[in-house]
């Protein structure tokens, strides 16, 4: 058996990014969580961590730095259940990309029962499954429908994607529709640069990819305001943009044409009564909001 301090010795280095970071949250010594990560380093016969700045867990280490999470969820679920006194809150760690954090999730939290605490992680949908990967998220809303090793996956629905951008922008760069020679020239918001909606709903569109000018926006919110304010085109989600469409702020550059992107829930593959609980929750908010 491994040690439960030791594995969260383990854990702690990596999250925090350093040893003495990992001290000063588990309120012992450096040299104690030294102690404690070689001492499981010698049991496995593996190297766990990786002391870089910040550190970071082998593939052996990711192993039991996800074994680490679900000891301490199973035991803080059942102190709970049994109603032991000082019985710390549970806290799940979840990964969430942008839009959905800024459009359908906030409602899966509504009512969380007391002595459960969400630690929220922002990730792309085509990465957050990496996150569950290295033992970092206990959860998250994905974009990938192959189960990560020792979760469990169920679909959400899609989320759908419009081309808009402010009417002067429309009028100005796109006077002739959505052409090859438009979508060129015109500038184009991304989120960051791994963005790949404008480049795919492009493809979509004329068959090939483009190069045009593009602006970086990372803030869901920001985007919105920035399509609004004429820099520029983009895929927004149709939830956040709903308003601005119905009352002419913005426009579609092809009404008809969207890009929906499939979102998943990948969760660790334990029946613990918080984690059913959360689960249960985002299925219901995902089947209120996204397309099925």
């Amino acid at each position: 058996m491994y040690s439960p301090e030791q594995l969260a010795a383990l854990a702690a280095v990596v999250s925090e990014g350093s040893f003495d970071a990992a001290a000063g949250s588990l309120h012992v010594t450096p040299s104690a969580v030294s102690q404690r990560v070689k001492a499981l380093e010698e049991q496995v016969g593996r190297v766990l961590v990786l002391r870089t700045r910040p550190c970071r867990a082998t593939p052996e280490g990711e192993v039991l730095i996800r074994l680490a999470g679900q000891i301490g969820l199973l035991a803080a679920d059942a102190r709970a259940e049994l109603g032991a006194e000082g019985a710390g809150p549970v806290r799940i760690a979840i990964a969430v990309n942008a839009d959905s954090l800024s459009t359908w999730f906030p409602a899966s939290l509504v009512d969380l029962p007391p002595g459960v605490l969400i630690d929220l992680r922002r990730q792309d949908q085509d990465r957050s499954a990496q996150l569950l990967r290295d033992g970092a998220v206990m959860a998250a809303v994905t974009a990938d429908a192959r189960a990560v090793q020792g979760c469990r996956v169920r679909p959400l629905g899609a989320m759908r994607y419009l081309a808009v951008a402010s009417p002067a922008v429309r009028a100005d760069r796109f006077a002739d529709g959505p052409t090859r020679e438009a979508l060129a020239a015109a500038p184009q918001l991304a989120f960051d640069r791994v963005d790949a909606l404008q480049r795919r709903f492009v493809a979509d569109v004329v068959g090939e990819a483009l190069e045009p000018p593009v602006h970086h926006v990372p803030s869901s919110a920001a985007f919105v305001e920035v399509l609004r304010s004429g820099l520029g085109w983009g895929m927004a989600p149709e939830q956040a943009v709903a308003r601005d469409l119905a009352d002419g702020a913005l426009v579609e550059l092809a009404p008809g044409r969207f890009l929906d992107v499939p979102l998943f829930w990948q969760s660790w593959a334990l029946r613990t009564p918080t984690l059913d609980d959360l689960t249960a929750r985002v299925a219901a908010a995902a089947a209120r909001a996204l397309r099925s």
